[in-house]
């Protein structure tokens, strides 16, 4: 028997109420007594993004509400500003291509985090910029790029929407979406919220409302304004993925009974810890600036291929992380500590790690990462 463990960024695992409650008998998504379901969903959601705003319910994968974020604010021609520091910076740029943006990019090499000076310098040269896209925590590399920094220099220009792809990063960072002045957050299912893949969540202040009125690029499916509109009678455009909110109802209540400080605290623990451990078994964080706290990304050791750790992990041991990603495959390696996550999975992941490592010749002594991860998770 070979028991699984799933310490992936995405999906992660979900926890026993949540896929109890998802049993329940299906119900007609137009039905009274879907009504009061919608409703609870719409305003967990708002205090899990910390927003007054309304938050769409997508039935779809975290990319649908990227798309629609920039399908429904923007026009073929208008000038944006994407912070690209890794795969899903790359995904920023390729979506807004497609629409006919004109796209400016901020690189920053992988590993590293945007800095909002930066952002200030490339919106002073050109106040045409209609738009600013980040992601909060850069999965491919590990990065949690400083959202609150650089929303207080997208505030500063009036015709400029700050979106985020928080899909990463929600629950497991703390942001501030109204008190950050954050214009457009897009949120996904199956992070830290718990759940199986496809849903999106996507924010919307008033402001972006205001510029959804001249945006247009032809949509269908993703058409925010009747999402709205069919949010305020407790409904969905399209077919309501009954099952999935019926569970998000559950995910946001077991959030809720943890209290929202207390989840952004036992995310930075498990991150810390998990860290902590990688550095005392002698290994390198690919991240050297602003590490997430939703995955940890490991630099594989010298001659070691990080996909080949990666692999005896899943095949062997049963815990299933994640490799790298284009330019970083081969050099390292992912573990997440992210949503239905506690003292153990950090330990019972940097243990696996630690025989995989023996078993590939890597020179260490056995326990030496777990006993700092408990050293650590123990305060």
């Amino acid at each position: 028997m070979l028991k699984r463990y799933l310490l992936a960024p995405g999906p992660t695992p979900v926890p026993p109420e949540v896929l109890l409650s998802m049993a329940m008998p299906m119900i007609h998504h137009r039905a009274p007594d879907f009504l009061p379901i919608i409703d609870s969903a719409k305003k967990g959601l708002q205090w899990l993004f910390q927003t007054k705003n309304d938050v769409l319910i997508l039935t779809s994968t975290g990319t649908g509400g990227m798309v629609g974020s920039v399908n429904n604010f923007f026009n073929a021609g208008d000038k944006v500003l994407v912070l690209n520091g890794g795969k899903f910076g790359e995904r920023w740029t390729k979506i807004c291509q497609s629409y006919g943006l004109k796209v400016e990019e901020v690189m920053v090499d992988w590993g590293f985090c945007i800095k909002p000076e930066h952002v200030e310098s490339a919106l002073k040269k050109d106040p045409d910029i209609k738009g600013v896209f980040v992601q909060a925590t850069e999965t491919s590399t590990g990065v949690y790029h400083d959202i609150k920094g650089i929303a207080g220099v997208v505030k500063k220009f009036e015709n400029t929407l700050f979106v985020v792809d928080a899909i990463s990063a929600l629950v497991a960072e703390d942001i501030r979406t109204d008190e950050w002045g954050i214009d457009i957050v897009v949120g996904g299912s199956q992070k830290g919220l718990m759940l199986p893949p496809g849903l999106a969540f996507v924010s919307v202040s008033d402001k972006a409302w205001k510029r959804n009125e001249t945006s247009k690029i032809p949509h269908f499916y993703f058409n925010f304004k009747k999402e709205r509109e069919n949010l305020a009678k407790n409904q969905t455009n399209f077919t309501s993925a009954v099952t999935l909110i019926i569970g998000l109802n559950e995910a946001i209540r077991v959030l809720q009974q943890e209290g929202l400080e207390n989840v952004f605290k036992r995310h930075a623990r498990l991150a810390n810890a998990t860290r902590e451990a990688v550095k005392a078994l002698g290994l390198g964080i690919y991240s050297k600036e602003s590490p997430s706290n939703s995955v940890t990304a490991i630099e594989a050791p010298a001659g070691v291929d990080g996909q080949q750790i990666y692999k005896i992990l899943r095949e062997k041991y049963g815990i299933t992380g994640a490799g790298g990603q284009d330019r970083a495959k081969g050099k390292i390696f992912r573990l997440a500590h992210l949503g239905y996550a506690d003292t153990f999975d950090v330990i019972t992941g940097i243990a696996a790690l630690e025989m995989v490592l023996k078993e590939l010749g890597y020179n260490l002594k056995l326990g030496t990462g777990v006993a700092k991860a408990q050293e650590l998770l123990m305060v």
